[in-house]
């Protein structure tokens, strides 16, 4: 039997969702942080439940040829990576293992998954930066990231994977306001006025948008701040104020007070440009997306004919791009001011064969389908982490439409929505993408066809 607080010697036989390494002691699983497969390592358990125990490396016997030294400063503290002491390519073989693994253990077809697609360069990838704000010994504001499973703010001078430009804005920002002596949120207190801030670029228009969340709906000397952020940064189009005075660790409250510009942003995406609004969810990493989306479009096979529904569409992306193949798309969103962005994005593209439906997709799909007598011969679904909803699949799955392509950003859901899916549909292909290059996340497209 493992004990807590004892010492082995064990092979990595495998990495786990997280990166984390997998160890069997008289087959009872360990997972121990940032082992890889392949090392022997000595490790100290630190946790015991029924089925498996957690332990951490004491030393690492015999290494990996994977294995790297971080190159960031913060990285055993943050919790913004995972995977930096791994070599980046063979991060995207794990994650290909990682959807490779769930497809063996659930789905009926054991499809070979296909190689994950990279980035050139997996550097200040990341459009949007959202850094929680607190106070140093001195009662200075401070800006930095969470530690992992705390809410302790690391201080960090340069993210690897935060875009630079951004990085520069909320340094000056937060240098300006204690010229103020402006207050950070006291999350046991619940006093205080900074809680985060969060800035959104666009990269391809280096347009950037600035959103302070407040705990108060006053900042003292909010102009001056202003104006002085805005001229030593002209390229900022927008400042935000957001209102959060909930106990919450939502980042974002529903009050928003612009405090200059139009209260939005645009980017380029492809050969189209999108409205970005301070709510609405635009994916973070703009190089890859485009990918991500070429990648649906392909595998949706779009005729001249086909009617689509673009579920969860957010401000209309994938909508937009499949829009100029087709007679006809409907998108379903429900975050009510994303559908207003996305009506506008149609506009601005010059896009007339697109409609798009504020709503919860569980209900509206069904309404569109029995009521509207809306009929798609293609549907496109780019759920949330949760993934899709029993009505929604049993609403697919009455419809036998002959394409239909999951965008997924959790595995675990996609693999689970899938078997459900694959009592009428065939699972023809997988394609990872890296999203969110040393992390372990990764985004995925799916390709069915009716059998």
């Amino acid at each position: 039997m493992v004990e807590k607080n004892k010492e082995y010697i064990v092979d990595i036989i495998d990495n786990g969702y997280d990166g984390e390494g997998i160890a069997k002691i008289e087959n009872f699983t360990i997972f121990i942080k940032n082992a890889i497969k392949g090392e022997k390592c000595k490790i100290l358990i630190i946790k015991v439940n029924k089925s498996f125990a957690y332990g951490k490396i004491l030393e690492v016997i015999s290494m990996s040829e994977n294995r790297k030294e971080p190159d960031c400063s913060t990285y055993k503290r943050c919790g913004g990576c995972d995977l930096r002491h791994i070599d980046y390519k063979y991060t995207l073989k794990m994650k290909q293992d990682i959807v490779q693994n769930l497809v063996n253990k659930s789905l009926n077809k054991k499809i070979e998954v296909l190689p994950t697609i990279g980035m050139e360069e997996p550097y200040y990838y990341r459009n949007k930066l959202q850094y929680p704000i607190g106070e140093d010994k001195d009662g200075k504001l401070v800006k930095g990231i969470f530690a992992k499973r705390t809410h302790d703010i690391v201080q960090v001078e340069d993210c690897l994977i935060q875009n630079k430009g951004a990085q520069k804005v909320v340094e000056r920002l937060v240098e300006i306001m204690n010229e103020y002596g402006i207050t950070a949120y006291n999350e046991k207190s619940g006093k205080g006025i900074i809680r985060h801030i969060v800035v959104k670029v666009g990269i391809y228009t280096n347009e950037i948008m600035c959103i302070i969340v407040t705990n108060e709906e006053n900042i003292k000397n909010e102009s001056m701040i202003v104006k002085r952020i805005v001229e030593e940064f002209p390229n900022i189009k927008t400042v935000i104020k957001n209102v959060n005075s909930k106990n919450t660790n939502v980042i974002l409250g529903n009050k928003n007070v612009i405090l200059y510009g139009e209260g939005y942003i645009y980017d380029k995406l492809g050969d189209y440009t999108f409205k970005i609004s301070p709510m609405s969810f635009y994916q973070t990493n703009p190089i890859q997306t485009k990918i991500l989306y070429d990648k649906a479009i392909e595998f949706a096979n779009l005729s001249e004919d086909d009617i689509l529904c673009d579920l969860y569409c957010g401000i209309g992306t994938i909508g937009i791009f499949a829009a100029r193949y087709i007679k006809k798309v409907y998108g379903v969103e429900i975050v009510e001011e994303a559908v207003e962005v996305a009506k506008k994005n149609a506009e601005i593209n010059g896009i007339n064969n697109i409609e798009f439906i504020a709503g919860d997709v569980e209900k509206v799909f069904n309404t569109m389908i029995n009521e509207k007598k809306v009929l798609p011969t293609v549907i496109i679904v780019d759920p949330p982490r949760k993934g899709l909803d029993e009505t929604t699949i049993q609403t697919m799955l009455n419809l036998s439409v002959s394409k239909l392509v999951y965008v997924s950003c959790n595995p675990a859901t996609l693999v689970r929505d899938l078997k459900l899916l694959e009592e009428k549909y065939e699972v023809k292909r997988i394609q990872p993408v890296d999203m969110f290059p040393f992390t372990s996340n990764v985004e995925c497209v799916a390709m069915l066809q009716l059998k």
